[in-house]
């Protein structure tokens, strides 16, 4: 019997050579809960004008489609990675997992946008607590190289996921109808939920401990202000948004300090301020708002500009989602060879190459299909990005702070959502031309920028070899 106190290590991680096909399993089951959370961001984005008209949403309103899931879920992730850690990964993976799944199924059977509206939200709390529950049992399970080639897995979902819901969405709103991105979690999340025991079972650290409630609601508050102000800017008054923000910034500071005095703080500060984290974290914020918020443009280009339907429009996301993928599969190759610092600015300056080709097709009024290539180009970059910044924050992280250091990554990447969608929103209101443009210019300064401040070495077989 494991005494309460202490960690609890049920199954050793997967070796750093071939990995098992246990571990393959697991690898899959993971990526598929995560794959479901990562859709729902972007999965709404081509329903929103028939989903608004059905359920009375008024337009100014509608953006909460997507807001009511992003604020609870990219404000409470730090709190799930910590939970994760205190009653164990699997635990709080189920639990995520059911909220998630019964939540799915209320928003498929609104009635009227309220009842929609607190579905969405719902199914943010679940999420918040099953992605870094997720992703902290894949570090518990693999090491070495084979725990790098797990995370170039994650960081292609994280990805592609965005891509694919946007085609999901299209094809589904097209189709059977847009009530069907919904249900469509429900047999997904039960049969992952039924697997989980067998195939992930006891690969969880149990650390017993307090919970910093004060910490964990000056943390959600603010990363939730923060995120409500940048979703709904369009929808507030400017004063309002700015107040939100200034809030989310005032609360985050007094959450910093919290921790400095708490005995058991919800995150280390050491964690936050060291350099693979800090460094990963924000290569997070700036691919994750480059990739969603280039698709929201580009979704806004094919239908409007060009008058694609809704199906049109999610199959041409079919090779950027491919583009993402392969993007990953590279870095998770070349992060072995060159490490992080020469793998993510040479995939920022790809991505900013597809970006402005992108540019001169719109402004030129080129056929869309060389568009849809200036993109898919665009996603490979982002896609060496995204396993850039997972690896870089989490390849060398203790098995204890996993499931936190998962929840502050995770919490960038909503963050990133949310500012990428507002931002190039504002933008794309005077030229899409315009909004592509800042966004290569952005993918080139981040390349710049991340030659300099990421750790340099490698990340090979056995230990994580970084120079602080």
């Amino acid at each position: 019997m494991t005494h309460p106190h202490s960690p609890d290590l049920v199954a050793p991680p997967e070796p750093a050579g071939r990995p098992t096909r246990r571990g393959g399993l697991t690898l899959v089951l993971l990526a598929l809960a995560q794959a479901m959370l990562v859709l729902d961001i972007t999965v709404v984005n081509v329903a929103l004008p028939v989903l608004s008209r059905e359920l009375g949403l008024e337009p100014a309103l509608a953006g909460w489609a997507i807001a009511a899931y992003a604020v609870p879920f990219g404000g409470l992730l730090i709190l799930g990675g910590r939970l994760a850690d205190i009653f164990g990964a699997r635990r709080m993976l189920l639990t995520g997992l059911a909220i998630f799944t019964v939540a799915s199924l209320a928003a498929g059977l609104a009635t009227d946008a309220t009842w929609f509206l607190v579905a969405r939200a719902a199914q943010g709390i679940g999420a918040a607590l099953l992605s870094p529950a997720a992703l902290a049992t894949l570090l518990h399970r693999f090491e070495g190289p084979a725990r790098r080639r797990a995370l170039a897995v994650w960081g292609a979902v994280g990805g592609a996921g965005a891509a694919i819901g946007v085609l999901l969405g299209g094809l589904l709103t097209g189709g059977p109808g847009w009530r069907w991105i919904f249900f469509i979690n429900v047999p997904v999340g039960v049969a992952v939920a039924i697997a989980v025991p067998f195939i992930v079972a006891g690969a969880v650290v149990v650390r017993r401990g307090r919970v910093d409630v004060l910490g964990a609601v000056l943390a959600t508050a603010g990363f939730a202000s923060l995120v409500a102000s940048i979703s709904s800017a369009e929808l507030m008054e400017p004063a309002v948004a700015w107040t939100l923000a200034a809030a989310g910034a005032l609360l985050l500071g007094a959450f910093i300090l919290v921790q400095r005095r708490a005995a058991n703080p919800l995150v280390r500060l050491g964690l936050l301020r060291s350099r693979p984290v800090a460094t990963g974290s924000m290569l997070m914020l700036v691919a994750t708002g480059l990739l969603v918020g280039g698709f929201f443009m580009f979704s806004f280009e094919l239908q409007d500009g060009s008058g694609w339907s809704p199906i049109a429009t999610g199959l041409a996301f079919l090779p950027i989602s491919v583009g993402i993928i392969a993007g990953a599969h590279v870095a998770a190759r070349a992060l072995g060879r060159f490490g992080a610092r020469v793998v993510a600015p040479a995939g920022m300056i790809v991505a900013a190459l597809g970006l402005a080709t992108t540019t001169s097709v719109i402004s030129s009024g080129q056929s869309p299909a060389f568009a849809i290539a200036g993109m898919t180009v665009a996603a490979f970059g982002l896609g060496t990005g995204f396993v850039s910044a997972s690896t870089t924050t989490l390849s060398h992280v203790s098995g204890h702070e996993a499931g936190t250091a998962s929840g502050v990554l995770n919490s960038f990447h909503e963050l990133g959502s949310a500012v990428g969608v507002a931002v190039f929103a504002a933008i794309a209101v005077t030229s899409l031309g315009l909004g592509f443009g800042v966004a290569a210019g952005i993918a080139a300064a981040t390349a710049v920028i991340a030659a300099f401040v990421l750790p340099p070495g490698v990340i090979g077989g056995g230990d994580v070899k970084f120079v602080h």
